[in-house]
Formats: structure tokens, C-alpha cells, sequence
């Protein structure tokens, strides 16, 4: 993010597995959003729509400690307002700063980010190479509870270029699948019949196409959830208990609804790299951040959005 101006910023409870992340974004910075997760918890992310009428953001932050950590927003607030920073109005600046949560109570055992540790997140922040794995808003994330079980996760990151075009994408994984070969052994019973029906084209030596069907019936047998390791495990309570949450930032120039479509397209990667996903279980959120320095395609900037997300979930064996 350094690239970008961004300064990323981390407060850690790494016994109670709990943290947040802010990125302070330089001024004029546009963004926009989408939730498409069925249990998010969220703030300020209404204010993204396009059709609302403010464009820009101050900073953004990720967090754990689901609904109860948005309150660590209240810290970073109160950091940004002391620099200057929001919008202007009569009674003094008041920041903008989207907030994303995610759902990581039974690693924390009671301790979740406030207003101080928001607070602290900002004075950790610096435009050094952005810390990944098991810190701020990764520090509890897990993924796999499709499975009945639990494996660890974290931050990951990915940074693209195309010529003078930037982007960087910060990601906290805690998804209910997950990424991998693994993320095509889809929740299906074993032997489940799946009938495809393809449509196939025959072109005769005069030129004319004619159209053929086939139908082809699979039977797969794929691995499937274990009933009994899911309910000694706590497979079944873990439901609700997930959602991926992340942010794009891009050097490009763009307005809300250009940043809108990258983050269409962050969820397009994230598809790609995560199954199952933006399940009822998962709260899967991106804000997308354009500081508006490049021209660029927009085309171009949501295709490099879509390598980069899937670029860092596919990193994270050697993440965390």
C-alpha cells in the first residue's frame, strides 16, 4: 500500500486472538463498496452507494469482534479528527471512515476492539511493508467450517501493476469454505447424480451450423462433511460465525461507481479463490479506494482487482 500513500496500522491481542486494521487513505481519495455476504456487520458503508452524494473517505477499517468491534471506529475517528481530517462542516471536520467486521468472539474470549485500540491502530500506522498472517483484523480469522472444523488464517495482501497502474488489495480471510484445490469438493451427498446437458455446434461443408444436444449424467462421490466429526467439533454451532472482508486501493482515477465495480470485482476474485462462499454463514464485504493520481481503463484496473484478490488468498500457506 505504500505505493499508494495508503498507511496500514495494526492493533494485536495475539492471547485473545483479536485485532483490528485501519488503511488512512490521503486526501480526496474516492471509494465505494459491496456486501454481498447474508451476515455482515458493517458502519458507514451505506454512505458508499453511489448514489449517495459523498464521494470520499478518510481511512478504512477492518475488525474483529464482530458487531462489537465496529466501536473501534469511534478511535479512529477521534485520531483523524485531532489530524484535521473529514468532511468540512460548521461544528468542524468529521471523518469518513467505512467499517468492517468480522466474527472472531470465540478466539477472543470476551476481549474485543474499542474506541482505544482504533485509537492505537492509527498510531501504529506507517507506510512500511504491510504485516500479514495473524495480526490486527487476521488475528482470529479461520476458515473451513463447511468441514466441521476450523483451520487458521489471517491477513493476506497482493499488490499488481500495469504500467502506472497500482493495485493493492488487503484481505482478512475467515471464511466459512475455502481456498485451495480443495475449494471444488463442493457440499454434495455422495453419489449424488448431477446431470449436465451441453449444447454442441456442427458446421456443415456449405457453412450452416446445426445444433445438437447431449446429455451426460455424473455421479460424484466427493468428500462430504463427516456428521459425527462436525457435531464433536462444534461444526453446527460455528454456523454465522465467518465473513471475508477486505480492501482495494488503486493509484487510478476514478469516481464512485468505477470504485463501485472494483469491488464487484473483488468479490468476482474472491468467488474464484474461496468455496463455498457469500453464504447465509459469511458477511463478505470489500471497499474499493481510487486516489485518483492515473488514468487508467477502467477495465483493465477491475481485471488486475480480480488476479489480485485471488493472487492473495492463494498466498496464504506461506502467510500465515
Amino acid at each position: 500500500m505504500d505505493q499508494l500513500g495508503v498507511s496500514v496500522g495494526h492493533w494485536t491481542n495475539a492471547q485473545a486472538r483479536t485485532g483490528c486494521t485501519v488503511a488512512i487513505f490521503p486526501r480526496s481519495t474516492v471509494a465505494s463498496g459491496e456486501v454481498r455476504g447474508g451476515a455482515p456487520a458493517s458502519r458507514e458503508t451505506d454512505l458508499l452507494d453511489p448514489t449517495r452524494a459523498n464521494a470520499g473517505i478518510d481511512a478504512v477499517l477492518l475488525t474483529g469482534g464482530s458487531a462489537f468491534g465496529l466501536a473501534s471506529a469511534d478511535g479512529v475517528m477521534r485520531w483523524l479528527e485531532e489530524q484535521g481530517r473529514g468532511v468540512p462542516t460548521p461544528a468542524g471536520p468529521v471523518p469518513i471512515v467505512p467499517t468492517l467486521g468480522l466474527f472472531d468472539l470465540p478466539q477472543g474470549r470476551g476481549v474485543r476492539p474499542g474506541p482505544d485500540e482504533g485509537y492505537a491502530a492509527c498510531q501504529d500506522a506507517s507506510l512500511d511493508a504491510v504485516l500479514t498472517g495473524p495480526v490486527g483484523a487476521g488475528a482470529g480469522c479461520t476458515y473451513g467450517q463447511w468441514r466441521g472444523t476450523s483451520i487458521d488464517a489471517g491477513l493476506v495482501s497482493a499488490t499488481l501493476t500495469c504500467g502506472e497502474v497500482v493495485v493493492s488489495v488487503l484481505i482478512a480471510l475467515n471464511a466459512f469454505g475455502e481456498p485451495g484445490p480443495l475449494r471444488r469438493e463442493l457440499l454434495r451427498p455422495q453419489g449424488f447424480p448431477i446431470m449436465f446437458q451441453s449444447q454442441r455446434f456442427r458446421r456443415d461443408p456449405e457453412g450452416e451450423s446445426e445444433q445438437g444436444s447431449a446429455e451426460t449424467t455424473v455421479d460424484f462421490d466427493v468428500a462430504t462433511v463427516d456428521k459425527q466429526r462436525w457435531e464433536s467439533e462444534g461444526g453446527a454451532e460455528g454456523f454465522g460465525t465467518n465473513t471475508t472482508i477486505g480492501l482495494v486501493a488503486t493509484n487510478a482515477a476514478l469516481d464512485k461507481v468505477g470504485c463501485h465495480l472494483l469491488a464487484q470485482g473483488a468479490h468476482d476474485g474472491l468467488a474464484q479463490a474461496v468455496a463455498p462462499t457469500h453464504t447465509r454463514f459469511d458477511g463478505d464485504a470489500f471497499v474499493a479506494a481510487a486516489t485518483g493520481e492515473v488514468e487508467a481503463n477502467i477495465d483493465v484496473v477491475r481485471s488486475l482487482t480480480v488476479e489480485a484478490v485471488a493472487e492473495a488468498i492463494g498466498s496464504l500457506g506461506s502467510e500465515v
